[in-house]
C-alpha cells in the first residue's frame, strides 16, 4: 500500500472517529427534584485543556448563575473517575476520563447531554467557552 493510501485510510478512520455523535441519553432515577446539574469528570493524571475545562466551567457557573446555584436549580460538580468512590457516577455517565456533561433531572428522567467534544474543541478560549456553555445551561434551564 502506497504511503499516500496509508495516510488517507488513517485521515478518514479518524475522522469517522470523531464525528461529533451524540452521546446524549435519557435514564430513569429515584430522584424527584428538578434541577440541572454540571458535571466535570477528570482522571489523575490531566492535560493543560483539561484543567482549563474545569476552570472555565467553574468560571462560567459562579460568574452568570449565582441565583441558579443558591436556589439550587443549578450545581456544578467535578468528578475524578480515578477515584473508587466515584466508580458509579462514571459508570451511570459512561466517563472514563475527561468529559463534561449538562444532567437534567426532570420528572424522574436524567437527561445527560455529552458536552465533552465542545469542551475539547472550545475550553482553552475562555471566553468563546463560557459564552457557549453559557447559553447551553441557559436553554436547559429555561426547559425546567
Amino acid at each position: 500500500m502506497k504511503l499516500s493510501n496509508l495516510l488517507f485510510f488513517i485521515a478518514v478512520l479518524i475522522l469517522a472517529s470523531c464525528n461529533g455523535q451524540d452521546n446524549s441519553k435519557t435514564i430513569k432515577t429515584n430522584d424527584t427534584s428538578t434541577k440541572v446539574e454540571l458535571i466535570d469528570f477528570y482522571g489523575t493524571h490531566r492535560c493543560v485543556t483539561c484543567e482549563a475545562i474545569e476552570a472555565n466551567a467553574e468560571y462560567t457557573v459562579n460568574t452568570f448563575f449565582k441565583d441558579q446555584l443558591e436556589s439550587g436549580k443549578l450545581s456544578f460538580r467535578t468528578v475524578n473517575v480515578d477515584d473508587e468512590v466515584n466508580y458509579d457516577i462514571a459508570e451511570r455517565f459512561e466517563a472514563t476520563g475527561t468529559a463534561l456533561f449538562i444532567n437534567v433531572i426532570k420528572d424522574g428522567k436524567e437527561d445527560h447531554i455529552d458536552l465533552t467534544n465542545f469542551a475539547f474543541q472550545k475550553g482553552n478560549d475562555k471566553e468563546v467557552f463560557s459564552a457557549e456553555l453559557k447559553s447551553k445551561i441557559e436553554m436547559q434551564l429555561s426547559a425546567l
